[in-house]
């Protein structure tokens, strides 16, 4: 993955963007109005008069969902994978069809309804953290994570069988989990090639829409964190009962994000989603300011490395969230779950 600008020019293009703001600094994506507004002009550039109403539904009510207004669910309190990572990602999504769908031959293109379920899907991939109302035995959405996917495409198939598309629901069963670890990519089973392609356009953009993220660095180490202790990825016990720490900290996180992303993230995305980013050329003009913003992130991250610098990261971004008051109750959370486990250790 090479950079097409300098690494001066990427850092004051970065510095000034907003922290709520997508990679282009027009956008919000805290909003869900603002998001859809852009998906909805990207979806009539590429199928003009197809009905958009099933998408602009499909936001109201991941809105109601993540905001704790839909019954029988309590919304979102993960905060690293709150509101505004989905809709990101989702935009992500929006800008990488419109560069498949105006680079391919007509017979190749996605088309309006794969592309209003892979829309959908997106939106939904992480509804696997939101926490029923019925009494679950979860303090946090984030206690998910391992399984979270599954979730997610447990939800999916309620959500289009009630909504007409039950059809499609296999569908985006199977290409949620080109977003997770849950599932080997091999042993998904999609019906045909081009749903083969809006799983590895998924899987794109949520990486991207993630590592892209202005405040990524500062969120992996306050937000990620705190969210694999409580989805017991930070620590766990083995099957010998045995406990195995992965990530003694945030700090201890972002360490190892470097090879994080040469050993997960770049084998993905040039890889197993057959590149796919670079379709963002065609929407931008040849560049590709997702790819710049991430490998800036990285550069920095490095630049801090290099002299364990941890003061630089000094960012405190928007936490979009079902309430506030779960920002302190994770950090409440997350501390007793340490206090317990690290006693245990000595």
């Amino acid at each position: 993955m090479d950079a097409r600008e300098s690494a001066t020019s990427r850092v004051l293009t970065f510095r000034h963007r907003r922290s709520d703001f997508d990679v282009t600094n027009t956008i919000q994506v805290s909003e869900w109005q603002d998001v859809c507004e852009a998906v909805h002009r990207i979806f009539n550039r590429l199928y003009p008069g197809i009905a958009f109403q099933p998408l602009h539904q499909a936001f109201q009510d991941f809105d109601r969902l993540f905001r704790g207004r839909m019954p029988g669910y309590l919304g979102c309190d993960t905060v690293y994978h709150d509101i505004q990572h989905t809709l990101d990602m989702v935009l992500a999504m929006a800008r990488l069809i419109q560069g498949h769908e105006e680079s391919v031959a007509a017979r190749d293109r996605l088309g309006p309804a794969r592309t209003i379920i892979g829309l959908i899907t997106g939106l939904f991939h992480d509804a696997g953290y939101i926490r029923h109302a019925d009494g679950e035995a979860h303090v946090n959405g984030a206690e998910f994570t391992g399984y979270h996917v599954t979730r997610s495409a447990q939800f999916l198939d309620r959500y289009l069988s009630d909504h007409g598309m039950a059809p499609a629901a296999g569908t985006a069963r199977q290409i949620v989990h080109y977003t997770g670890y849950e599932v080997l990519f091999d042993h998904i089973r999609v019906r045909n090639p081009g749903d083969k392609t809006l799983g590895h356009l998924m899987g794109t953009a949520d990486l991207l829409a993630q590592m892209s993220d202005r405040c990524y660095l500062e969120k992996c180490r306050d937000r990620l964190f705190p969210e694999f202790v409580l989805g017991g990825v930070a620590m766990f016990r083995n099957g010998q009962g045995r406990l195995i720490t992965r990530y003694r900290s945030g700090l201890d996180l972002l360490r190892q994000t470097p090879e994080f992303f040469r050993n997960v993230c770049e084998p993905r995305l040039d890889k197993d989603f057959g590149g796919a980013y670079h379709y963002l050329a065609v929407v931008f003009d040849g560049r590709n300011p997702y790819v710049t913003a991430m490998q800036n992130n990285l550069f920095y991250l490095e630049k801090v490395l290099s002299g364990e610098r941890w003061p630089l990261l000094r960012r405190s971004p928007p936490c979009v969230l079902w309430e506030q008051e779960s920002i302190e109750n994770m950090r409440r959370l997350v501390a007793e779950r340490l206090r317990i486990l690290r006693s245990e250790v000595a």
